[in-house]
């Protein structure tokens, strides 16, 4: 049995070969706090060798996935550090990059389990796990442009799962798909109708995967991340991190994160006649 940290941001239920790991900030509809992204690194850690964990399912507790970064903390960000000091802003999301990276390296399986929001960061790790399964009326977007922030470590990831094309679209609108809409372009692999059709799914889904050889599985997912593509994905998190920080402190990112926590429209909003 795998030694698994203790946590406070999220929860994690060993049940047999299936890790459940679920997010657990529900009055906050998940939202991906700093210790949120340490503790999910720590728990991937602790079972990256242990090939009697072969399924983690990744879940929002409260019947929400995710609903991105916490915005409250990006409104409150100060100007950028002096040249040569730590930038807080960038190596939090830097953090959240190497998260998503690992989760999507896991030699394990990764079920992910929509529900609700699947936004901004929620959105990411839909797309990093190797079976994404939503219920119709979830709600997935490619959130931050809304508040004009970047949509920075989750884009390779989004652009490796979809392709370009698609995924350019939706960074450069903040479209909201539903689970069927998500389906249908790759985000996830299946909708479902309710919670209860995807409790079943997921069940289904791990019983196809314990058909399966753990660690040809494991191999196998190490070979297609290296078909995946040329470039490096740390290099790519790191100027995405660069460019994250750069649009939070900027006069937009800060209007943007304002407003969202103002409860109105940011001033650029306008609409064509």
């Amino acid at each position: 049995m795998p030694d698994l940290p203790q946590t406070s941001h999220i929860r994690l239920e060993l049940r047999g070969p299936v890790l459940h790991l679920w997010l657990d900030r529900p009055e906050l509809r998940n939202a991906l706090s700093a210790q949120m992204v340490r503790e999910i690194v720590a728990a991937v850690a602790a079972i990256a060798g242990d090939r009697s964990v072969r399924i983690v399912v990744l879940r929002g507790a409260g019947g929400t996935f995710c609903a991105g970064g916490d915005i409250k903390t990006m409104s409150a960000v100060g100007e950028a550090p002096p040249l040569g000091a730590a930038d807080e802003l960038k190596d939090n999301n830097r953090r959240f990059g190497a998260m998503l990276e690992a989760v999507n390296a896991a030699p394990q399986v990764v079920i992910a389990a929509v529900e609700g929001f699947a936004m901004g960061g929620g959105f990411g790790l839909a797309c990093v796990a190797d079976i994404t399964i939503a219920t119709a009326d979830a709600r997935f977007a490619m959130s931050d442009v809304m508040v004009g922030v970047v949509a920075a470590a989750i884009s390779p990831f989004v652009v490796q799962r979809i392709g370009l094309t698609a995924a350019r679209r939706l960074a450069v609108t903040g479209l909201r798909l539903n689970g069927r809409e998500a389906a249908a372009i790759g985000i996830a692999h299946l909708a479902v109708q309710d919670a209860a059709a995807l409790d079943t799914a997921v069940h289904e889904a791990c019983n196809q995967v314990l058909a399966c050889g753990p660690a040809a599985i494991a191999a196998t997912k190490r070979l297609m991340l290296r078909a995946a593509g040329p470039t490096p994905i740390a290099e790519l998190l790191d100027d995405a991190a660069d460019a994250f920080a750069s649009a939070v402190r900027s006069t937009e990112g800060r209007e943007g994160t304002r407003a969202f926590v103002e409860k109105r429209k940011p001033s650029w909003v306008v609409q064509v006649e």
